[in-house]
């Protein structure tokens, strides 16, 4: 979300991973960034600028003037209009005339003209890239402050395999979100419970509920990229983590999930506290799947060990604790009355009485109840776009707290 209004030009030079930048640009404009291409000419071999130009929603610049009307593309225009310049892919031709100061087409001059931060997704066969030639040209690139996003390692044109894959399209956009977040929870360290729990009742069967852990994923990549280390304790889920911020521990059970809590909390600066966390657990489990009979099963359940309420009691002046309360009816009145009994500084209100939010959906709507009596109200968004909500409240009450 930190790209949503920043003015982003992308260079693409002549590289076979120009058909990446389609996809990049793609995102970026997604993401909310106004675009402006630069292309070099050999650049128009691997990937037409029709195709750019409809992805970025604006023409694509190539030289230094339009031969037909005259037209100038200033390259010092451009320099201060941007709050990024991306070059994706970069070859080794343009990196080393970057290294150098040449200035022999449009994208080269607006390097040097440009006021604000550079980017370089590095693009070439792996013996050009290790070559200690590409080395001193990238080394001198970052140490005049230039961002380079080290390519990744898998199969090339060549048909050889090894390091010098232009990155990803959406690690890079992530790369440059990351940039752009402010670092409000810069050397914390923040504890996040995610996702159900599943209740043994034999070896195939458990009980548990509808929880993606989409929610909670979303909140510890959006800690991580605001500069938390966070340590992520997820039950079973399908979610991948991405950021490299976050330490992952997988559980299944309430009580699995409740000792990773107790052995890391005290460690922590604060938790959020996502899980969908079992309330009870079958007394006894069957050692064999249990067979179906003419008599109704009755399962007998005892309640598991409340993790919130623990950490409440746990929670020392410096650490914050926030949590989750998933309502179906008095859902404020519930919500407040959670609060108050497990000692949360805030909590996050969703009510299944509306549409598109809760578990399953890629979007949430949410309500944020403090202990002093704010309420903050916030629309339907995705939950990458909620989670950023909840770290903008948390980063606010840590900063009116001291």
């Amino acid at each position: 979300m930190a790209l949503k209004g920043k003015k982003i030009i992308v260079g693409v030079t002549g590289s076979i991973a120009a058909y990446k930048s389609a996809q990049l640009i793609r995102l970026l404009v997604k993401e909310g960034a106004e675009v402006k291409v630069i292309m070099t000419s050999l650049a128009k071999e691997f990937i037409t600028p029709l195709t750019l130009a409809t992805l970025a929603k604006n023409p694509i610049l190539v030289d230094f003037f339009d031969p037909t009307n005259g037209n100038w593309n200033s390259h010092v225009d451009l320099g201060l209009w941007a709050d990024a310049y991306l070059i994706a892919p970069a070859t080794a031709n343009t990196i080393a005339k970057m290294a150098t100061g040449v200035a022999d087409n449009l994208l080269l001059t607006t390097y040097l003209s440009a006021k604000c931060p550079v980017f370089v997704a590095p693009a070439m066969d792996l013996d050009m890239f290790a070559h200690p030639t590409m080395q001193r040209n990238m080394d001198a690139l970052t140490a005049i402050g230039n961002k380079v996003i080290e390519p990744a390692s898998g199969e090339l044109a060549s048909g050889l395999d090894g390091k010098g894959r232009m990155e990803e399209p959406e690690k890079i956009v992530r790369y440059m979100d990351d940039y752009f977040t402010s670092k409000g929870l810069l050397g914390r360290k923040i504890l996040i419970t995610a996702g159900p729990t599943y209740e043994k009742i034999d070896p195939v069967r458990f009980v548990g509920n509808y929880s993606t852990g989409k929610m909670g994923f979303a909140l510890a990549e959006s800690c991580a990229r605001h500069g938390a280390d966070v340590c992520l304790i997820a039950g079973p889920v399908q979610l991948k983590t991405v950021h490299p911020n976050i330490e992952r521990i997988d559980v299944e059970s309430a009580n699995e999930m409740y000792t990773a809590v107790m052995d890391r909390f005290y460690g922590c600066d604060g938790a959020i506290l996502c899980a969908a966390v079992a309330d009870f657990t079958p007394i006894t489990v069957a050692e064999m799947k249990v067979k179906r009979e003419k008599e109704n099963l009755q399962l007998e359940l005892k309640p598991t060990q409340d993790i919130a309420a623990a950490v409440g009691k746990m929670k020392m002046g410096s650490q914050f604790l926030v949590g989750f309360a998933l309502e179906t009816n008095n859902e404020e009145s519930n919500a407040l009355q959670k609060m108050e009994r497990k000692n949360l500084d805030f909590i996050v209100l969703n009510s299944l009485n509306d549409e598109q939010a809760g578990f399953g959906y890629d979007t949430n709507k949410i309500c944020i109840l403090h202990r002093s009596g704010t309420k903050i109200p916030f629309e339907l968004k995705s939950k990458a776009a909620v989670a950023d909500d909840i770290v903008t409240e948390i980063i606010n009450f840590q900063k009116n707290d001291n």
